[in-house]
């Protein structure tokens, strides 16, 4: 039952500027994103990864960068397209606050599973292609590496809360209720009957995700511990 860790990238200069980038090239880390970033290594000391896979942009592969100066011993991200961003189509680049006024906004903001971005993709095309990455990845990671693997996925918010919204069962309507805050790290750990969310949006001490021995199961792998977990 490998870990999955899903970063989200340090704030870019387009999140400061309040641009929707999507695929937008050239788009880096702003300071505050850079120093996230060198923070994040920091935070997943004494966590074994197995393996990291990132989206192809410029902003997730620099976020990652202090993390593997700090971890030679981690090979070079596997980059995977279907953890890119959404193809916003014609929205790439625009102001967020002029795509406000929008009729499609509302949309994207009530029924997200309605949404689908004039020359880029639907929103039930993201949730398609990175669940099914995600869930690839995951199984590869067990086969290859054993089910107490921990592994990082770098990819961009709205790839993060349509993971999310499939591991915790929620319709695609409602993945905007969820909060993915630059550098933040959410933890999902996959079992043969349904995922586990250990974490959330989190940007503070990661340790207690390292595997570590402790007392025989209460309860079989796959199973929910009833009251809760020691």
């Amino acid at each position: 039952m490998p870990t999955l860790l899903l970063v989200r990238h340090g704030r870019s200069t387009a999140n400061t500027a309040g641009i929707l980038a999507g695929w937008t090239p050239g788009v880096d880390l702003d300071d505050t994103g850079r120093a996230q970033a060198a923070a994040l290594a920091g935070r997943l000391a004494g966590i074994p990864l197995a393996q990291v896979v990132s989206s192809p942009l410029e902003r997730c592969r620099q976020t990652l960068e202090p993390l593997l100066a700090a971890r030679p011993e981690l090979a070079q991200p596997i980059q995977d397209e279907r953890l890119g961003e959404c193809h916003y189509g014609e929205w790439t680049g625009r102001p967020l606050a002029e795509l406000a006024k929008e009729p499609l906004w509302r949309t994207v903001q009530d029924h997200a599973a309605a949404a689908a971005f004039p020359g880029g993709e639907s929103l039930r095309e993201l949730s398609h292609r990175t669940v099914s990455a995600v869930r690839e990845w995951n199984a590869k990671v067990a086969a290859e590496h054993g089910e107490d693997a921990v592994w990082i996925a770098c990819s961009h918010g709205d790839v993060i809360k349509a993971v999310v919204a499939d591991a915790l069962g929620l319709h695609l309507d409602h993945f905007q209720r969820i909060s993915v805050e630059p550098c933040s790290v959410t933890a999902i750990r996959y079992t043969p009957q349904r995922p586990f969310v250990l974490r959330m949006g989190d940007t503070g001490d990661l340790s207690s995700l390292a595997p570590r021995p402790g007392p025989a199961p209460t309860a079989p792998a796959g199973d929910a511990v009833v009251g809760g977990t020691a």
